[in-house]
């Protein structure tokens, strides 16, 4: 029997491992602190440990669910970690969000160590990953998706295999930029008409009758209405994390990145202004209490 090793059982992960479990396959979970309670999984058969490199010599297929590049290259590179226990024909899937670059990296160690690697990040949110119906973009050796992707398909409906390694970090990076971006605008301007004592509701109507429809209006609309963020749980410190990591891909490949760039300045502000764990939703309440820049003050006008 496959045993699948799971890195990472925060909102997300959770939502991976049950649904793993629900389709039969032994587990193996490693310990955090940072970790959602195992109770439940445990209950379904899965079982823990404290070392990553045990788990990796436990596990056939080991599946990280963590922050981003900092984590997943402490967890294979440090002693005690992925890489000292990756038994041979082990394979590791990174659905984390991470810098292409590092991924690349990542991948030439695991394939060294004589294992396989697979990115595939994820898109959608902790309800479909609960509910099993998450989106990954895969970057990999095609004959290695197809042997992994019965395991894909136990937590995602939508699966494109995007290219070679690298591939699924890239298109998420680009992804995140543009629906980060466009909460980050809606935000703006919803803070926008509640300055002006715009009525939310016909500032709903008008974007929806308009050219503002779409997923993010939706998963914004019902904290413009009555403030429950509750169907949007993603942190504006991932926000950030995310958009400083497309900012690096971008001047990595010498792309133009201006607007992403003020756009990553935006949440890196809403950061300072609240609270740690304050999620995009509440961007609106940040950016209407906050107090813009004086006119010309960035603009390297002179007087």
């Amino acid at each position: 029997m496959i045993k699948i090793g799971m890195v990472g059982i925060g909102m997300m992960g959770h939502g991976i491992a049950s649904n793993i479990l629900k389709h039969g396959y032994a587990m193996v979970l490693l310990e955090h602190p940072g970790n959602q309670p195992l109770e439940g999984l445990m209950a379904a058969g899965a079982t823990t440990t404290p070392s990553a490199a045990a788990l990796a010599a436990e596990a056939d297929i080991i599946v990280l669910c963590v922050t981003g590049t900092p984590q997943v290259e402490d967890v294979l590179y440090r002693s005690g970690g992925l890489l000292e226990g990756l038994k041979p024909g082990g394979i590791v899937i990174d659905c984390s969000t991470a810098i292409p670059s590092s991924t690349i990296r990542i991948a030439e160690s695991v394939q060294k160590a004589g294992g396989g690697f697979l990115d595939a990040p994820m898109t959608r949110t902790p309800k479909e990953a609960a509910q099993g119906r998450l989106n990954l973009i895969v970057g990999g050796d095609p004959a290695l998706f197809e042997r992994c992707k019965p395991v894909l398909e136990c937590f995602a409906e939508n699966i494109t295999l995007a290219g070679p390694v690298g591939a699924g970090h890239r298109l998420k990076l680009l992804h995140n930029f543009v629906s980060l971006g466009f909460a980050a605008v809606l935000a703006e301007a919803a803070a926008c008409a509640e300055r002006s004592e715009v009525d939310p509701k016909v500032f709903l109507e008008i974007l929806t009758k308009g050219g503002g429809d779409g997923v993010v209006l939706n998963r914004l609309r019902p904290y413009i209405e009555s403030r429950d963020g509750s169907g949007f749980r993603f942190t504006i410190a991932n926000a950030l994390k995310d958009m400083t990591y497309y900012t690096t891909m971008a001047q990595e490949s010498g792309a133009m990145h201006e607007t992403a760039e003020s756009i990553r300045r935006t949440y890196a502000q809403a950061l300072q202004d609240g609270p740690e764990q304050s999620t995009v939703p509440e961007l609106i309440t940040l950016l209407a209490k906050a107090q813009p820049a004086a006119a010309g003050a960035d603009s390297g006008v002179g007087a």
